[in-house]
């Protein structure tokens, strides 16, 4: 009995991308239109599934340079320096050789959807991983570039590999002793970067999700702790809560708004 143009429909939807060549190939000769679609519109995807492959291959162009060199590579990036509330979170990821993780980029560059599933993939496959913390206290007593320095050095020091070189995203990070190299832009040109920064924004994401929780007048769940117009007008109503800078809400409320933002 012929299959159902449904049924066709659902092979190729469930067909992972390397077993579409034979299932086009298979169904090449259907004269049926919805078919005649489905084959090319699978054809297309294996383009897609090729370039995409061949760019990932690109983004290893830092871990392959160093490779001969070093054995454990492990790639830094931070997420939060600019939000008025929350914690700035350092990513640390050491991928294998052969990592074959596809859609990894600056996390800034996928959505919160992609961004979840990679999160998963990145965790089981990683040789390592792990992510730093600095409070919003942590900020405004040290500034946020040290504590930045101070998140990306507890993500190292919370890794169960010891890796031997650094990649960063464009920073040097006082403090450590293992060979760094800043790349301008890195998380979008190191695979290893790129992980990393996925890595810290679904982790900070997550986290201001749960302060939306406590905190639901300031929209915590949808700005993450930007300012976003709706938080900077919560944040003259009420004035500031426990996770808010001090440091970066001065132009948005008045010193008493401010006082008692840490509970004392």
């Amino acid at each position: 009995m012929k299959e159902s143009l449904g049924q066709i429909r659902q092979r190729f939807k469930e067909a992972r991308p390397f077993e579409l060549p034979a299932l086009a190939e298979a169904y090449r000769e259907d004269e049926r239109e919805g078919v005649r679609r489905l084959v090319e519109s699978a054809w297309k995807r294996m383009e897609a599934y090729e370039k995409e492959k061949q760019r990932i291959e690109r983004l290893k162009q830092y871990e392959k340079q160093y490779a001969s060199s070093y054995a454990c590579i492990c790639g830094i990036d931070e997420v939060g320096r600019g939000p008025l509330a929350g914690p700035v979170v350092a990513g640390a990821v050491i991928l294998p050789r052969d990592c074959d993780i596809l859609y990894i980029n600056d996390s800034k560059q996928l959505t919160e959807k992609r961004r979840e599933e990679l999160y998963g993939v990145i965790r089981e496959k990683a040789v390592a991983c792990s992510v730093g913390y600095a409070s919003p206290r942590r900020i405004d007593e040290i500034n946020i570039l040290q504590a930045t320095y101070e998140a990306m050095r507890r993500a190292i020091a919370s890794l169960k590999v010891r890796p031997d070189l650094l990649l960063n995203d464009a920073v040097t990070i006082p403090g450590v002793p293992i060979r760094q190299v800043p790349i301008i832009k890195g998380d979008a040109k190191s695979i290893s970067i790129g992980a990393a920064s996925i890595l810290a924004k679904v982790e900070r994401d997550r986290l201001m999700v749960k302060y939306d929780r406590i905190y639901p007048q300031y929209g915590f769940g949808s700005n993450k702790g930007y300012g976003s117009a709706e938080h900077i007008m919560a944040l003259r109503k009420y004035g500031a809560c426990p996770i808010h800078r001090q440091s970066f809400i001065h132009s948005f409320v008045d010193g008493k708004a401010r006082q008692g933002a840490y509970g004392e």
